[in-house]
């Protein structure tokens, strides 16, 4: 009997080298069986570690102060003096980023030994709610325990339920990949840049960390673009993609997927004149290929639209998240990507750590990943303070909703970052959780609303009246009778508006379903 890592790997019949041109790593003959083994294996590793999630979070703690006793922040906290969960509450309060923020700035100077005995060695920028980016010390120590084995882990349902998306290098259209040449650095030397523009392989020796699709041609951009050009870049991703097979898309972030068929008819013309000349940002490149771009002419006219399905008619999955807005959009994909194309969820995790990992086909939802950080979480609907009281992982109940507080050996404790997951199961009393939003609120008028709740009442307005959806934004107005809030949608082509579509919406959003 074969595995699924067996079955994957032959599939990908990748045991020679590839086309010149792809990247080091996934040029290596034998990669993509090392690629399936270590996927599988971190996921078997995370599946059999939920069968002892007190022990797992009890290990978790006990390596973090181990490691970060010596540490400022761990002296100032008695590190030392903590033996559990219950003495780690007492001794640290729950905090956000601007609470850690005057030691992170130090760290970013180059002083070290301040919240993790690991010197930093890249910053990921993150917006905060306030606009400011922030810098996310990253250690080697964190990517060894907290976040490989997670990031492994997440790509095991997509490449063992459609192996073809390892066939080539150019079968995966990843859009979340955006390398920098020259990446922006803080004071003491090291890079601040997006999580999408590290080179793992290169900073943390890990050669298997390439992502499916970044050894493909529009990988590495050969044309010269400004690196806030975000549009440019996304056009010349497409043109080069036209012409390869691809069967997979990877977005993340599936604003960046769903924009995809916009932005094909934006710049079909382009495209298809630099295809027939053999050109890329209008510099040459490769060798004219008038017959494809007859192709490609041919999809326009003869059908009017010009939907990825069209251009690529194997395509076969979109891996991004599938909750949140994007729960609202994600089924009117299918219109331009095919009817059975598959949307596979990406993990729960922000750019400070991973919450939550789907280890199978579940639609939606991840397994909490208690080998990465020890967890705590506080009813969504409350304020958080630095006194909060805070529920362990295994007091949770399925169908509410919950800040995350996580601390982990990078040098986050009791952090708050700002997301509100909602449990959707508790198998084996382990959650099982998906993102439902940010926890910020809307209080124009003392309605407290949480972008959760916008999208539960939302998601009840367009089953009743029978509208699509293709995107939202949600503001507040100030009236003289106080605050509104107004909803903006751009609706599905060709669904008429139901009779009554005024009427404001009935009963108390921020209630279940039902309400």
């Amino acid at each position: 009997m074969t595995t699924g890592m067996q079955r994957a790997a032959s599939a990908a019949g990748f045991t020679t080298a590839v086309a010149a041109g792809d990247g080091p790593s996934w040029a290596a003959p034998g990669h993509a069986e090392r690629y399936c083994e270590r996927v599988f294996a971190e996921r078997s590793r995370l599946t059999h570690a939920l069968g002892d999630m007190r022990g797992q979070q009890h290990g978790v703690l006990t390596d973090l102060l181990d490691f970060n006793s010596g540490t400022e922040f761990g002296r100032q906290h008695g590190f030392g003096r903590v033996r559990g969960i219950d003495d780690f509450r007492k001794a640290v309060p729950v905090q956000d980023y601007s609470a850690h923020a005057p030691l992170i700035e130090r760290m970013a100077t180059g002083e070290p030994n301040l919240l993790s005995a690991d010197q930093p060695v890249v910053y990921i920028t993150s917006s905060g709610s306030t606009g400011a980016h922030k810098k996310i010390p990253v250690t080697p120590q964190f990517m060894r325990t907290t976040f490989f084995p997670f990031y492994y882990a997440a790509w095991a349902p997509l490449i063992e339920n459609f192996p073809d998306v390892m066939h080539r290098p150019d079968a995966v259209l990843n859009l979340k990949h955006d390398p920098l040449t020259v990446p922006p650095t803080r004071s003491g030397g090291r890079p601040h840049v997006g999580a999408s523009q590290v080179d793992f392989g290169a900073k943390f020796g890990e050669p298997l960390s390439a992502e499916l699709g970044t050894a493909a041609p529009w990988g590495t951009l050969l044309v010269d673009v400004a690196p806030d050009d975000h549009s440019e870049k996304m056009y010349l991703r497409l043109r080069l993609a036209v012409q390869s097979d691809v069967r997979c898309l990877i977005g993340i972030n599936p604003a960046m997927i769903a924009a995809v068929p916009y932005q094909r008819t934006l710049w079909w013309e382009r495209i298809v004149k630099e295809v027939r000349d053999g050109t890329l940002g209008g510099m040459p490149y490769g060798v004219p290929d008038p017959a494809r771009a007859a192709e490609l002419a041919l999809i326009a006219d003869y059908f009017g639209t010009v939907d990825p399905a069209r251009v690529w008619p194997r395509i076969r999955a979109l891996f991004g998240w599938t909750t949140g807005v994007a729960s609202l959009y994600l089924p009117s994909l299918r219109e331009h990507f095919g009817i059975d194309v598959a949307s596979l969820p990406a993990p729960v995790a922000a750019s400070e750590g991973p919450v939550g990992v789907p280890l199978d086909r579940h639609g939606s939802a991840g397994s909490l990943v208690v080998t990465a950080s020890v967890y705590e979480f506080v009813d969504a609907d409350a304020d958080l303070t630095p006194s909060t009281e805070t529920l362990l992982p295994s007091e949770l109940e399925a169908g509410r909703e919950y800040h995350v507080i996580f601390r982990h050996v990078g040098g986050l404790y009791r952090y708050a970052g700002g997301d509100v997951v909602r449990v959707v199961d508790m198998p084996g009393g382990v959650p099982r959780v998906v993102y439902a939003g940010r926890s910020g609120r809307s209080d124009a008028a003392g309605e407290r609303l949480r972008e959760s709740q916008v999208l539960r009442a939302l998601r009840s307005a367009l089953t009743a009246t029978g509208l699509g959806l293709v995107n939202v934004a949600c503001r507040t107005e100030r009236t003289p009778r106080g605050g509104r809030g107004v909803l903006r949608l751009r609706r599905r082509p060709g669904v008429p508006l139901a009779a009554g579509r005024d009427r404001p919406l009935h009963g108390d959003p921020r209630r279940g379903p039902g309400a």
